[in-house]
């Protein structure tokens, strides 16, 4: 007997998932709202008046989009404009239903330097700053919440707010002649973008104090050896290192995008919830899943091998 849509969708609706669980189930869940102080339409068009480059969105037949960060003549620094196309992909990415996994990366043989400073210079109050925290936490959060296995490509240098997009992705693949490196302390700032606290979820407190406190270059070898990328590429150029992501990345996208979605979802809700809450999430996510197309086929598949 095949299970009823309606029955689970009663058994979700009579779920007792805490509040927070349910807001984490949901896309489009930001950090921060006017009640905390931030009012997103006054930032966006002060955002507005730094133009310069564009975050460029490629959606695939197979499920795998490439979101290239592109501002070659600033090694890829986010303008204003940037940041606020950034977030328009991640909405994009986020109603993109047939998709499974998302390449990262930069123009050009470079990953980003960060902010761009004319927007900087301009944003230069303490207010500013905690504003323009908010509105980048909201994204990179949401970017790193997509049900989509993610990868960061860096090629070149990955520095600053680059290096801590590098963070909102589940995984990151280097070039041999790429860098990543935190230069915050050189600034005179700290982490402001959500890169801090992921790097700590990365390699554990006492390395991520050393990276960030030392400022540290972390060449290919090194960040391979503290378990900050998964892999060094044996590419270089731009053509070859975009086609070793694919390849990396289709390993762990094969199959049907609600399966592949919901295993994201599962190791998210792993990942940010209590166990109870994670479990319950767990719960929820089978019943979008058991008794659907895929797991029907698969039992299929087994039942002729096992004859």
């Amino acid at each position: 007997m095949e299970p009823r849509p309606e029955m689970a969708g009663n058994l979700l609706k009579t779920s007792s998932l805490s509040v927070r669980t349910k807001l984490l189930h949901q896309t489009g869940l930001s950090l921060y709202n006017t009640s905390h102080g931030f009012h997103e339409e006054d930032l966006k068009k002060k955002l507005q008046q730094f133009p310069g480059g564009s975050v460029d969105l490629q959606k695939e037949d197979n499920g795998i989009g490439i979101l290239t960060l592109n501002n070659p003549s600033k090694m890829n620094a986010f303008s204003g404009v940037m940041m606020l196309q950034l977030l328009e992909k991640v909405i994009e990415l986020e109603n993109w239903t047939e998709g499974k996994g998302l390449i990262v990366r930069g123009a050009k043989n470079t990953f980003s330097s960060g902010s761009d400073l004319n927007a900087v210079k301009a944003l230069a109050t303490p207010e500013d700053g905690m504003t323009l925290c908010m509105f980048m936490q909201n994204t990179l959060t949401r970017l790193m919440r997509l049900p989509l296995i993610s990868v960061a490509l860096i090629q070149g240098r990955a520095l600053g707010g680059g290096a801590e997009v590098t963070t909102a992705c589940d995984f990151r693949l280097m070039t041999a002649g790429g860098e990543i490196r935190f230069v915050h302390r050189e600034m005179g700032i700290v982490p402001s973008w959500g890169g801090g606290a992921r790097l700590v979820e990365l390699l554990g407190a006492r390395q991520a104090l050393k990276v960030l406190s030392g400022a540290l270059p972390l060449d290919a070898a090194r960040a391979l050896s503290l378990g900050m990328v998964e892999e060094v590429l044996g590419a270089s150029d731009e053509a070859g290192c975009l086609q070793e992501a694919r390849a990396w990345l289709g390993q762990f996208t094969q199959g049907p995008p609600q399966v592949i979605r919901a295993l994201k979802r599962s190791v998210s809700s792993g990942r940010e919830l209590c166990l109870e809450e994670a479990l319950q999430m767990e719960k929820e996510l089978v019943g979008t899943v058991w008794g659907g197309p895929a797991n029907r086929e698969a039992i299929a598949r087994k039942g002729k091998f096992n004859k």
